[in-house]
């Protein structure tokens, strides 16, 4: 018997679609592996959205070039397999297997082809009529769950690929979604994330037409159902319906990742966001006035072509009037077939590395005051984890905040929803201790 093994690159869908290849590929009679040393079949499931992420998996491709990769066969999936398509082979000649991610429901037939004999073998279309999902999908957590509702973008963002790695905006019907949700509960899982390129423009493509926020409210009302989270947002299509829903809904976590990637409305023009930074902030308006207290996060972009130090003090500045709970924050880099190529103007190396250091050290004070809010207060946190060095369990909020505690018992706490007061925090986290019952 064949064995695998997986490595994930890049997003929570990434993972998701690592989950369903590996599903599918257990199903196909394979048996996965820890290490790629112990693998007769290294995959590796890549992201491009940014040009370091696409340089490690080649670095791992290099690492088996010689007496390493002797007898194993390899195989490219995601977002670099769809960029770069056959052109991998070249690059990587001991490559047998590139995939995108609109084809891993046609992984069994790719499969039986290798093992017939064939040595490159691709599944590279982006039909969208074709389904994003597979039948077989091996959940890596027992207690948090991913579905996918809507695959692709239709936005033209000028630094973007997703447009061409993942194809044009399909959704599932609200039927299947709702289906599987019903389902996981039913297997003992209590959070679902509910994931997409842009989920917030999903369309039920069934007559019921549902659009997101009532997918959203329906989603609420599982029994059984403790916590539904969803990423990633696009401002152009946030709804204040979307914000009703998790103000009347507990089991909608009050926390939305809406990426804002600049504070410029002359740079988001540029990048073709299709907002401003007014409307940027109406979505956000919204959100403050919810009695839930919704924690944001967001993406930013630094070092944009043509992105002036005025620019990036509006960036600066609507850090401290969003008062965002964490961000995740780049450097702009150039990728294949987007508009922002085109652009000149583009900043030096050194100063979008002094640009992104400012960001960081900003946000990070910002966070520092936010979660120092936080003490005193009781939280209920779904228990992930065990810290052994520090004897504390690791636990995440509603706001999706991290929280380490002590428990003075010696049970396992796993997957367990526990009341924890926190007693002290940090710029990354918080921590405490359990509260009595």
């Amino acid at each position: 018997m064949s064995k695998f093994y997986i490595e994930t690159f890049g997003c929570q869908m990434n993972a998701h679609d690592s989950e369903k290849v590996i599903g599918t590929m257990m199903a196909s009679g394979y048996t996965q592996v820890e290490t790629p040393e112990d693998a007769d079949f290294v995959l590796y499931n890549t992201c491009s959205i940014r040009d370091k992420a696409e340089q490690k998996v080649y670095h791992r491709l290099d690492q088996f070039k010689k007496d390493g990769g002797k007898g194993k066969r390899f195989g490219v999936l995601g977002c670099v397999a769809q960029q770069e398509g056959e052109a991998i082979f070249d690059r990587a000649p001991h490559v047998n297997l590139v995939v995108g991610s609109a084809s891993y429901s046609k992984l069994p037939e790719l499969l039986v082809k290798l093992d017939a004999g064939e040595k490159r073998v691709t599944g590279l279309s982006l039909d969208t009529d074709d389904t994003f999902e597979t039948p077989l999908t091996r959940r890596d957590n027992p207690h948090k769950a991913y579905i996918t509702i809507i695959e692709g973008c239709d936005k033209n963002c000028t630094y973007c690929v997703v447009p061409f790695t993942r194809g044009r905006e399909r959704s599932r019907t609200a039927d299947s979604v709702m289906q599987e949700a019903r389902q996981l509960v039913d297997l003992g899982y209590t959070e679902i994330m509910l994931l997409g390129q842009n989920v917030n423009s999903y369309r039920d493509p069934s007559p019921a037409g549902w659009d997101f926020a009532t997918l959203l409210q329906r989603m609420g009302e599982i029994p059984g159902l403790r916590r539904v989270r969803f990423t990633t947002s696009h401002p152009r299509d946030f709804v204040k319906d979307i914000v009703d829903a998790i103000t009347e809904n507990p089991v909608l976590c009050n926390f939305v990742h809406l990426p804002v990637q600049s504070g410029s409305s002359a740079v988001l023009e540029r990048m073709d966001r299709l907002y401003s930074r007014e409307r940027y902030l109406e979505c956000i308006g919204w959100m403050k006035l919810s009695p839930r207290d919704i924690a944001i996060s967001t993406d930013i972009i630094v070092g944009f072509p043509g992105e002036t130090e005025a620019d990036f003090e509006e960036t600066i500045s609507l850090l401290d009037e969003v008062g965002y709970t964490s961000i995740f924050s780049f450097k702009y880099s150039p990728r294949p077939n987007t508009g922002a190529l085109a652009y000149g103007d583009h900043i030096p190396e050194d100063e979008k590395r002094r640009r992104l250091l400012i960001l960081q050290e900003h946000q990070r004070g910002i966070q520092i005051a936010l979660n120092e809010t936080c003490v005193g207060k009781t939280e209920e946190v779904l228990v992930e984890g065990f810290n052994r060095n520090t004897s504390q369990w690791i636990g995440k909020t509603s706001q999706h905040r991290t929280l380490n505690f002590v428990h003075s018992s010696d049970e396992n706490l796993m997957g367990q929803y526990r009341t924890v007061r926190v007693t002290r925090s940090g710029p990354n986290s918080l921590a405490g201790e359990t509260v009595s019952a």
